[in-house]
């Protein structure tokens, strides 16, 4: 069929001219510069140019929906436009000048401090925030690539990094825990302004786009990608042979490296196989790895995308790790599998942390990378098992098991068919299921499980006296967590949820079950505390991954198996 590029060149046309016109109509609706009664103030200066009353107004208006509107005034003082989305672009900037100047002090801090932890720490925290700053930078590139056409993406897009950099800022804070010294309250206060330029952001941000959903998109020629349309194409981190490797099984595969420890393939450490990875890599590099049980930490780099890692079996391909929080690693960099690289997929394969309850903190599996997928993995551990960090991240039929907090972060996360398995812990412990650590309270963060299993291992269900475990607890202000159409068995306590100290968050969290099923899914005796939501077929509609994804064909064309709406 032949290709018209006459059609190609009217639908660029039609989307340029609506991204004026829609631009014109935010400028409208938010600055609301219409010169009436007369206010000659508001017109443009003699060179086209606005006058200041103009930007003032304009400034007012994008800084109105933020939580902190001294600050977002302030960073916006020196404007001279009333386009919002120049505007917002200029907030970002300004944010990223803040935190550039907080990575400065903190090597004065460094300098300064007397123990290796809180200099670990410091250390930890600069990567951290450059990290931070890259998210902020890819959002306000964002607004340049800007079209009616693509708003949808657009928009989560933004809104997702935008909430993984105020999770790498808070992420540096939790990094001084049980540190020594004032260090951690100053890195606080220098962060204060970040966090705030931040928050505001994502507030300019999800105002816009609220404006925008709200005005006819269909008469300006917006469009959704829909599943079987022309351009319900293969995501560019999965090509079509990726699709296939992950469809067929180990033996017929033709993969970029093998690793096995016997010797017989160029690697016999998974390690060396991803150094073989070229540098910022976007190409999709498939690394099988042979039965066999692997004693090393993994790490796959940032900006080294597209990563597909497969094992044997989850019973026959194991990575272990044992480091830990208790013996002086970060829990941050306790990970035995940490994944920095977006576009990572993983299947048939386990990763455990071999630390035991009595070393605390000890990741088996940190995801801080996008559009991550984990199919058929078992992860083992004890307290922090998995850290679904920041992003957008799928689990399915996945094993995860642990004792306190063992699925925690504030990635935008969803469970689907997956086994949670409660552990025995120490003497005078609860177990929490999950910790979710949403920050701001437009963050996208959630933990969403869906048609799962929580279950108890049996030396835990034989203890005597018998312990406690519970769905989860508040780690952060806005903690949201979603349980639905799950088995829930008898072993959780009828509360549900756990407090994490007093009455912290109580009010502000968001949590929810859904048509669960079991002996620990009854609701009567549940907690009763403001933040617990009753969850009705609409609301857990909005749960489903085809609604949290508004842009799910990173999932749809991965070859793993995910079903977008309720079950």
């Amino acid at each position: 069929m032949g290709y018209d590029m006459g059609s190609k060149k009217k639908k660029v046309a039609v989307a340029g001219l609506a991204s004026i016109l829609l631009v014109a109509a935010v400028v409208a609706v938010t600055v609301g510069v219409s010169n009436k009664g007369g206010d000659s103030s508001a017109a443009p200066a003699n060179n086209g140019s606005p006058t200041i009353s103009a930007s003032t107004k304009a400034v007012k208006a994008i800084c109105s929906p933020t939580d902190y509107k001294e600050t977002c005034e302030q960073s916006l003082a020196d404007a001279n436009t009333t386009d919002p989305k120049e505007l917002i672009k200029l907030a970002f900037n300004y944010a990223v000048k803040n935190i550039g100047e907080v990575i400065q002090n903190s090597t004065l801090l460094k300098d300064a401090a007397a123990d290796e932890r809180t200099k670990g720490a410091l250390d930890t925290c600069q990567d951290l925030l450059h990290t931070s700053i890259d998210d902020l930078q890819r959002s306000f590139e964002k607004f340049g690539e800007f079209d009616v056409s693509n708003l949808n993406e657009y928009v989560e897009d933004v809104k997702t990094w935008l909430s993984a950099s105020i999770t790498y800022q808070e992420t540096c804070i939790d990094g001084f825990e049980n540190t020594t010294g004032d260090t951690a309250e100053k890195m606080k206060k220098l962060l204060k302004t970040a966090g705030e330029l931040s928050s505001n952001g994502l507030a300019m941000v999800d105002d816009f786009s609220t404006i925008l959903s709200g005005l006819n998109l269909e008469s300006l020629g917006s469009s959704r990608r829909l599943l079987g349309s022309s351009q319900d194409s293969i995501p560019s981190f999965v090509n079509p042979e990726a699709r296939k490797l992950l469809s067929i099984t180990p033996i017929s595969l033709k993969p970029n490296a093998v690793v096995a420890q016997d010797g017989s393939t160029p690697y016999k450490t998974i390690k060396a196989a991803i150094d073989a990875i070229p540098k910022k890599n976007n190409d999709t590099f498939v690394i099988l790895v042979k039965a066999g049980l692997y004693k090393e930490t993994v790490i796959i780099p940032k900006k080294v995308n597209n990563v597909v890692l497969i094992g044997e079996g989850p019973t026959k391909t194991r990575i272990t790790g044992n480091k830990n929080f208790a013996e002086g690693t970060q829990t941050f960099h306790s990970a035995t599998l940490a994944v920095n690289g977006e576009g990572f997929i993983a299947k048939d394969i386990a990763i455990e942390n071999t630390a035991g309850p009595e070393k605390h903190q000890a990741v088996a599996v940190r995801v801080s990378g996008d559009k991550a997928i984990f199919y058929n993995v078992h992860m083992d551990g004890y307290q922090d098992t998995l850290y679904a960090h920041a992003y957008r991240q799928y689990y399915r039929d996945c094993v995860i098991s642990g004792t306190i907090d063992f699925v925690f972060g504030d990635a935008l996360s969803i469970f689907q068919k997956t086994r949670l398995v409660v552990r025995k812990p120490m003497n005078n412990q609860a177990c929490m299921v999950t910790a979710q650590g949403r920050k701001d309270h437009r963050g996208v963060g959630a933990i969403i499980l869906q048609s799962c299993d929580i279950v108890a291992d049996p030396a835990f269900t034989a203890a005597k006296p018998a312990l406690e475990a519970y769905l989860g607890r508040p780690w952060k202000e806005f903690s949201r967590t979603i349980i639905m159409q799950s088995n829930i068995d008898g072993f959780i306590a009828p509360e549900g949820w756990s407090p994490w100290a007093g009455t912290f968050a109580l009010d502000t969290l968001y949590y929810g079950e859904y048509q669960n099923r079991g002996a620990g899914s009854n609701l009567s005796d549940r907690v009763k505390w403001k933040g617990i939501k009753k969850i009705t077929p609409q609301i857990a509609s909005s749960f489903a991954g085809g609604k949290v994804y508004t842009d799910d064909l990173w999932l749809r064309g991965s070859g793993v198996p995910y079903v977008p709406t309720l079950v």
